[in-house]
């Protein structure tokens, strides 16, 4: 049962009990993230987020790791494109110290100056380190080529040109302004009653200013796009992409499917294909960025120079298989039975719940149940599919971005085409 309650300034706490579960999973979620930024602040979400662990006036970085470590929990953080998140694991007795340390985190950070200094150099080795690893590189370069110029296709890490030039206060003006009550949501899950919750965090956040609306940027226009990084390395990493859709499409029930048939595991159509009938790669798979307003398919692989060719070409055959053929109702049902039990898998997990919960209520703005879910998937046919694959699947929408020894590749005889 999900329970949601909005605080007199704007925050929406919402909570799923989990009977059973000795603990709980408690994020404190802000609609913030690289897509919110300028140009020349890219990377300041995520350098907040990092900075948010340093210490605030009541707990030095130290007292905040072993507070939580005191009592065995689970301390972290991340951003992304449209949100940063913090949160807890924690014994369900241990709740109202996590619920404390959250919230002390978020609004009461001293951004200290010689922190900030230091944790500078720590986000550059970040993206040091981002530069070597190539498997991990290509993705963010795809956003970038795929996205172009909108805030979309900035990194969430920033650059090293950025990186270097964000201070204390273009930190504090930010954290003003972004980590507002209107912004934020409270999702936990597990051993809590919501009405305890809500009644905890009414009190820490009482003197939390509503904050002004930031509307989105403009919606990003889908081209056409084709990157190459040279790089010295023993393989080329390639991600080949095309449009996909929006978090709250109605369609996106039938995208999961899609995706679950063309790459996301070990049975299906691109790691059958690629790696167990050609040998061509060791990682091939397909994945989906859908946010707000936009989204994109993406399939990656890593492969020798002299394959990465053919290794396209048969991607590329296999998004023209989905555009023009419809799939079997034995491999759409095994699908919907491997999706299914993905689901009710990821229900066993706290965390999972405590995320599911954030993003239905960033993108959806409601708390669909299981049920539901599994009921979305039951109505996609395959004539479903096919006319979506078809609406994806457009030569003007084919994005591709490679990194490694690309010079070896001799990509210009080689057409970008489905058809």
């Amino acid at each position: 049962m999900v329970g949601k309650s909005i605080l007199e300034n704007g925050v929406r706490i919402v909570t799923e009990r989990v009977e059973g579960a000795h603990s709980v999973t408690i994020g404190l979620w802000v609609e913030n993230g690289s897509r919110h930024e300028s140009v020349l602040q890219s990377g300041i979400s995520h350098f907040l987020e990092h900075m948010l662990f340093k210490g605030t006036e009541r707990r030095s970085a130290l007292d905040i790791s072993r507070e939580i470590d005191s009592v065995g929990g689970f301390l972290n953080g991340f951003t992304g494109r449209e949100y940063s998140c913090y949160y807890i694991r924690i014994l369900a007795e241990h709740l109202p110290i996590a619920v404390d340390l959250l919230v002390d985190i978020a609004i009461n950070s001293r951004l200290d100056t010689a922190d900030i200094e230091k944790e500078r150099r720590v986000i550059l080795q970040e993206l040091h380190m981002l530069e070597d690893t190539p498997d991990d590189l290509v993705h963010d370069l795809f956003s970038q080529t795929f996205w172009g110029d909108h805030p979309l296709g900035q990194s969430i890490l920033g650059s090293v040109e950025t990186v270097s030039t964000i201070g204390r206060e273009d930190l504090i003006d930010f954290h003003q302004r972004h980590y507002c009550a209107r912004r934020m949501i409270v999702s936990a899950a597990g051993d809590l009653e919501h009405e305890t919750l809500v009644e905890q965090f009414a009190q820490i956040f009482s003197r939390l200013t509503h904050g002004e609306e930031m509307p989105l940027s403009s919606l990003p226009d889908y081209g056409r796009h084709a990157e190459v990084v040279e790089r010295d390395h023993e393989q080329v990493h390639l991600c080949l992409g095309a449009r996909g859709l929006p978090q709250n499409h109605p369609n996106r029930f039938a995208l999961y499917l899609l995706n679950t048939i063309l790459g996301s595991s070990m049975s299906s159509r691109l790691f059958q294909r690629v790696r167990e009938d050609r040998g061509l790669a060791y990682s091939i798979y397909s994945y989906l960025n859908s946010h707000t307003d936009a989204g994109s398919l993406v399939l990656y692989a890593g492969t020798a120079p002299d394959d990465a060719i053919q290794v396209i070409e048969l991607m590329l055959a296999e998004l023209r298989r989905l555009r023009n053929e419809e799939v079997s109702d034995e491999e759409l049902t095994f699908a919907k039975r491997q999706l299914r039990g993905n689901l009710l898998l990821s229900m066993e997990s706290t965390d999972n719940r405590m995320t599911r919960l954030a993003k239905n209520e960033i993108y959806l703005g409601q708390h669909p149940s299981y049920k539901d879910v599994l009921a979305g998937f039951s109505r996609v046919t395959p004539e479903a599919l096919r006319k979506l694959a078809e609406f994806i699947c457009q030569d003007s929408y084919l994005n591709l971005q490679m990194v490694g020894p690309v010079n070896q590749v001799e990509y210009e005889r080689w057409s970008l085409s489905l058809d």
